[in-house]
């Protein structure tokens, strides 16, 4: 976040943004309470969660370039979806609830994927899109297929493998100090928006009780493999605008 003191917006905004991410906060611990009372919702899930929504709070706090605004109803929508999202995450400390919880741990990530669809329509709505909120957006996706992926593999629906459905997208970021080219902005592509709701549709239904290993196999294969292709595809563009850029005449 850039400077939080001398202004009066700045302040105002400052105090808006935390009264958003309190709100958040609250969100977490009526839905833990709930879950606690009707599913046994163990308290190292909780805690689990409540620490991963204060990083996401954290980094969003210091990534805000708007100082003095509040985040605005798209990314208050986004922000809700990581509230789902850290749920889903504390799940991770708890395997023996995970297991037999899967169903319920399912739908709310559902609930998140569900709610990507929502906080887009707003942000046009409501005229309120920002390089900002897409980029929220796309990190809370990634980070859901991450913990997706780690839910499968200590679940035993899969092997350590499909830890590269959720790696694939920090490996490409990694990837960028080396190559700055792959850093450009990427157009936006309904193919790729496609290829993660598959993604993240596949390992939702993976973990269901009644997909055995051996199907989740095979939905998940196809995932990576959608996954790789749509990678490739940007890589491929990208080095593509790189070399024509490099000789282009002065």
């Amino acid at each position: 976040m850039t400077g939080i003191g001398g202004s009066a917006p700045v302040r105002r905004g400052f105090l808006l943004l935390w009264r958003e991410f309190a709100a958040a906060a609250a969100l977490l611990g009526l839905l833990g309470g709930l879950g606690a009372a009707w599913f046994s919702l163990p308290r190292p899930t909780l805690m689990s969660a409540s620490l991963v929504l204060a990083v996401i709070c954290a980094l969003l706090a210091h990534y805000w370039p708007h100082a003095a605004r509040s985040l605005g109803a798209a990314n208050r929508v986004t922000l809700t979806r990581a509230v789902l999202v850290a749920l889903v995450a504390g799940a991770l400390a708890t395997p023996e609830w995970a297991r037999t919880h899967a169903v319920l741990v399912a739908a709310v990530a559902g609930g998140a994927l569900l709610l990507d669809g929502v906080d887009g329509w707003v942000a046009r709505r409501w005229r309120c899109e920002s390089a900002f909120g897409a980029r929220f957006d796309m990190e809370l996706d990634a980070f859901l297929i991450l913990v997706l992926s780690a839910l499968l593999l200590m679940l035993g629906k899969a092997g350590a493998w499909v830890l590269a459905i959720g790696a694939m997208r920090y490996v490409f970021v990694g990837a960028m100090p080396r190559w700055p080219w792959l850093d450009r902005p990427l157009p936006p592509s309904p193919r790729r928006k496609w290829v993660c709701v598959w993604q993240v549709a596949s390992l939702l239904l993976c973990l269901l009780p009644a997909v055995s290993a051996a199907v989740a196999g095979v939905l998940l294969a196809l995932a990576l493999v959608l996954l790789a292709w749509s990678f490739a595809v940007d890589v491929r563009g990208l080095y593509a605008a790189q070399r024509e850029e490099a000789v282009q005449p002065w």
